[in-house]
């Protein structure tokens, strides 16, 4: 089982927006909980969005409700984040993640998922 995370847009400044995508491999996106994490230097990792796969209910980080957006195409097994309005405060490595355990999205956003893809840098200039 793989994910491999790509940016779309490169670096951004304050204000900007960036695009990233999650191709997965070996599984199919509509059939497991799907997640975007990041993780600044020096602070723990934070689950931005998850879709569960028990209800199928997205949850969202507060912080990031209202400019965060993730979303999934079925037919190219792709997860994305569209993340607008972007602060400094959003310099992280993202990830994406996958879990075929039933469950909700505020669970595996808090706990984490058991499938990773690799991260990617993305820096919000002031």
């Amino acid at each position: 089982l793989r994910c491999s995370c790509r940016r779309w847009g490169g670096l951004v400044q304050t204000g900007g927006s960036l695009r990233l995508s999650c191709a997965a491999s070996g599984f199919a996106v509509d059939d497991y909980a799907i997640g975007w994490f990041r993780q600044a230097p020096g602070k723990e990792r934070e689950g931005i969005s998850c879709i569960g796969n028990g209800d199928g209910v997205t949850y969202y980080a507060e912080s990031m409700r209202g400019r965060f957006t993730i979303s999934k195409d079925n037919a190219k097994n792709t997860v994305y984040l569209q993340m607008n309005n972007l602060k400094p405060e959003d310099t992280a490595v993202y990830s994406c993640a996958a879990d075929s355990a039933q469950g909700s999205g505020r669970h595996f956003c808090k706990y984490g998922m058991d499938h990773w893809g690799k991260g990617t840098q993305v820096t919000v200039s002031s």
